[in-house]
């Protein structure tokens, strides 16, 4: 087994247990791993796949009481971002990428760190919000990172843990749906990007399926501090590289 692909295998695995066991982050944990080894222009399509392959796997498990009135400014906002995001594909090169994606993990992982100590959000109402689904769009389209902005966001609202999860996993999950299609449309679901499907996908189901069921029965608090710390000098290594 080449270096190659045992680092995507090792991402894969790493992401789809964090994405069950949290309800987001497979971009953040897989980009942090797959920029080593793979060229964004793949690297974007194959974050989306997986993670929507393990946000199904962790949907059929969660009983999410969704909002759509509170949901509907998110997609909106997205929807409008996605194009947007594709479209950088063929501007960004390598490092440029990853000093992007490095600085998105750092500011969402720090940001995610802190909360505890940050008073809730009360202003900007839906418009805010669909700024906050316009900015994830845009990084869905760009890396598959549909998630850092509104997790993030919601977490400032101050929702509950529930109402937060509902929320942002309903979003990345259409999120992810109609990325997958720009992706189709421009031309960026080639071969090479099915064999790699072929060998991530199923080593995402597993790990996803285990991360849901920890979920499910046990508190995450610990796990997601460990999980942000180690996401956090991810991020750092990524910008470092980058330079």
């Amino acid at each position: 087994m080449s270096f190659t692909v045992l680092a995507v295998l090792t991402g894969a695995v790493a992401a789809g247990f964090v994405s069950g066991l949290s309800g987001f982050a497979f971009a953040m944990v897989s980009i942090s791993i797959w920029a080593w080894v793979l060229a964004p222009k793949l690297i974007a399509p194959l974050v989306v796949a997986g993670a929507l392959t393990a946000q199904l796997v962790s949907l059929g498990s969660l009983r999410m009481r969704v909002e759509w009135r509170q949901l509907l400014p998110f997609l909106i906002g997205g929807v409008i971002g996605v194009p947007f995001g594709i479209a950088l594909l063929d501007i960004i090169d390598l490092h440029i990428f990853r000093a992007v994606t490095g600085t998105a993990l750092i500011i969402y992982c720090a940001g995610m760190l802190l909360l505890a100590s940050l008073p809730a959000i009360q202003w900007g109402g839906r418009l805010a919000d669909g700024v906050s689904g316009l900015a994830g769009g845009v990084m869905g389209g760009l890396a598959g990172l549909t998630g850092p902005v509104p997790t993030l966001w919601c977490s400032l609202r101050g929702w509950d843990k529930d109402a937060q999860r509902a929320i942002f996993q309903s979003f990345n999950l259409v999120m992810q749906v109609i990325t997958l299609l720009g992706y189709a449309w421009a031309g960026q679901m080639t071969m090479e990007f099915g064999r790699w499907c072929v060998l991530i996908l199923p080593a995402v189901l597993v790990p996803a399926w285990i991360g849901t069921m920890l979920y499910t029965r046990l508190s995450d608090q610990s796990f997601r501090r460990i999980i942000l710390g180690l996401l956090l000098v991810s991020g750092v290594l990524l910008v470092s590289s980058s330079f």
